[in-house]
């Protein structure tokens, strides 16, 4: 070889080889989950939320004492910042909690560069901080229920005195020591801990935090669990990143026997270090199409509870299409544990009221609803017409119970309106109401196409009965708000459990719930018993009955017409691993991984 070609060959060498090894020194590339909203957040606090959105992303930032396991059905609670199950008394009085040491909060100028340990008090000030006015927190009412001993007293000092003594001792609520935080309450609570096992409800909170940004809590989460929020664009782009003080935990879980999908994320994912992605994007993508579009230009990486209006595009018979199939995408169909409803405000002068021809309004409203015609329009076979209150995967739920609340009987509700004198009297085409005045029912509604089609259903069925129907076109976060205010004559929206019990829907009619969960403001004596007494039995068939027995009284009164239980139509990208649906928790970021080889280029 001449000295030439040497010369040549050794450049080519080295060209190669140094191409080789800065390949080599490359990072790898970063994971990142990437998936859309149909709804914007309000906010960061787990004390000042109702909303199912901000509850998603406060149960990734925060911890509870407890959680859920990712696969085991049904669902089991496991500890998480409980280092074992409580130590319960025989009459459910006396919850005792053993807390891990050494769990960190994540990093905060507050903690001035140290890190801060979370510990029992930082429970007790949590728990302390839903009751002080000054939060105007929603969940009071069902934390008053719980009844933790010494709090409501303390609340009731608060609101007479202008401030909150948090240094006060209670008996009901103490920490025993540094790691041990024990529970005293009034009456027996056989499922307390469903209460104490929601992170995006219950998060642990530090004081120092609370009070140094004061109004602004809402802005500056700092919790325990592994994602810190790192960018926020409001109602639009939230960007998360993983807690550098997260503690050192390992993927487990226990799936079931029989559940092939579970058995091959366990195989797949145990052992692996959580959480297992660098990054998470959620945006803000109201409208169906362009969030589904979105998914489909691998700008999304998982398209949660597929809206209907795609479902034959999507996955026709219910089988993924064969389009979608070849680029590896994957898709999973289950029962959600949740039931669409409208509620009529039981305080406005026209659907609202206990007499007789009031009564007679909203039964005649629900029974001209078409739940089967709801399903397979607009819905696309995505949904089960819903009976009652108890929602699927709950301990009470019957998929054979039926009941006026989901009956669909046009002709009933015409005889019902023209006997209580809701006729056309100026032979206009439209009744009108008793004293011979005209009226027409208003709506509350989104403006998005998957409303529209929903809406128009809706329309078509109060035609037929010969009522006026408007609607008014709103933004979720201000509807919500004025519905609690009692602003709204009817609105329709949502609900999922949080647990396994079927007792918690009835929350959504119980008087001291009213504003709060009960947004129809209704008020029934009978009724509040029954929710009473069935929140201190033990589960059985007294206490499925005594629900029964409440979801029939709603049926007659009417204060909410349940419409339907939804199908949730999960689709992912293939190189999204380790997702499965929980019917409870929200906190699966920790769980999933990014197959980065699988990434398009």
């Amino acid at each position: 070889m001449n000295l030439r070609n040497w010369a040549w060959a050794t450049s080519l060498c080295l060209a190669i080889c140094g191409a080789d090894l800065v390949h080599a020194q490359q990072p790898p590339r970063e994971k990142v989950l990437r998936y859309a909203f149909e709804s914007a957040e309000t906010g960061l606090d787990p004390a000042q939320l109702s909303d199912l959105y901000s509850r998603v992303l406060t149960s990734n930032i925060f911890d509870a004492l407890y959680g859920y396991d990712y696969l085991a059905r049904p669902a089991k609670i496991v500890p998480t910042l409980a280092a074992a199950m409580p130590e319960i008394s025989p009459d459910f009085r006396t919850y005792t909690i053993r807390m891990r040491k050494g769990i960190l909060f994540a990093p905060d100028p507050v903690f001035q560069g140290k890190p801060r340990e979370v510990t029992a008090p930082d429970i007790v000030y949590t728990f302390k901080r839903i009751m002080d006015p000054r939060t105007k927190s929603q969940l009071v009412s069902g934390l008053e229920e719980e009844g933790i001993l010494g709090l409501d007293a303390l609340r009731a000092k608060a609101e007479a005195s202008g401030k909150f003594d948090y240094d006060s001792e209670i008996e009901g609520l103490r920490a025993l020591d540094r790691y041990t935080v024990q529970f005293k309450l009034k009456e027996p609570r056989p499922r307390f801990l469903y209460t104490i096992a929601d992170p995006g409800v219950l998060g642990t909170v530090a004081r120092e935090v609370v009070e140094t940004y004061g109004d602004a809590i809402m802005e500056h989460p700092v919790g325990t669990g592994p994602f810190m929020i790192s960018e926020w664009k409001r109602s639009s782009k939230l960007t998360f990143v993983r807690n550098p003080n997260y503690r050192e935990e390992y993927w487990n879980a226990e799936p079931p026997a029989d559940d092939a999908r579970s058995q091959e994320i366990y195989r797949q994912m145990k052992g692996k270090r959580i959480p297992l992605v660098d990054k998470v994007v959620v945006s803000i993508i109201e409208e169906p199409q362009p969030r589904w579009l979105s998914f489909l230009n691998n700008e999304q990486d998982f398209n949660e509870k597929l809206k209907q209006n795609f479902i034959t595009q999507a996955a026709p018979n219910n089988k993924l299409a064969p389009n979608l199939a070849k680029r590896g995408i994957r898709m999973e169909q289950v029962p959600l544990p949740d039931f669409t409803m409208l509620f009529f405000n039981m305080e406005d002068p026209v659907v609202g009221g206990y007499t007789p021809e009031k009564v007679a309004l909203r039964r005649a409203f629900g029974l001209a609803m078409n739940g089967e015609q709801e399903v397979r329009l607009p819905r696309r076979g995505q949904a089960v017409v819903a009976q009652g209150l108890a929602v699927p995967g709950t301990l009470y739920y019957d998929p054979e119970f039926r009941s006026e609340l989901g009956t669909h009987d046009l002709a009933r509700a015409k005889a019902l309106l023209d006997m209580f004198g809701y006729v056309d009297k100026d032979g206009d085409g439209w009744r009108d109401l008793p004293d011979g005045s005209p009226f027409a029912l208003t709506l509350d509604t989104l403006g998005q196409a998957d409303y529209r089609e929903l809406d128009e259903v809706l329309k078509k069925n109060l035609d037929a009965l010969g009522v006026r129907l408007r609607f008014r076109i709103g933004q979720w976060p201000e509807e919500l708000k004025r519905a609690r205010a009692g602003q709204l004559q009817m609105w329709g929206y949502g609900s999922s459990a949080s647990s396994p019990d079927s007792g918690g829907a009835l929350q959504l009619a119980y008087s001291k719930q009213a504003g709060q969960q009960n947004l129809s403001r209704f008020k029934n004596k009978r009724y509040d018993e029954l929710y009473e007494k069935q929140s201190l039995m033990p589960d059985g068939p007294e206490r499925a009955a005594v629900i029964r027995e409440a979801t029939r009284i709603v049926a007659a009164y009417m204060p909410i017409k349940v419409r339907v239980h939804r199908i949730g139509t999960d689709l992912w990208q293939p190189w999204l691993m380790g997702y499965k649906r929980h019917p409870f928790a929200r906190e699966f970021w920790r769980y999933v991984d990014i197959d980065t080889s699988q990434l398009p280029k």
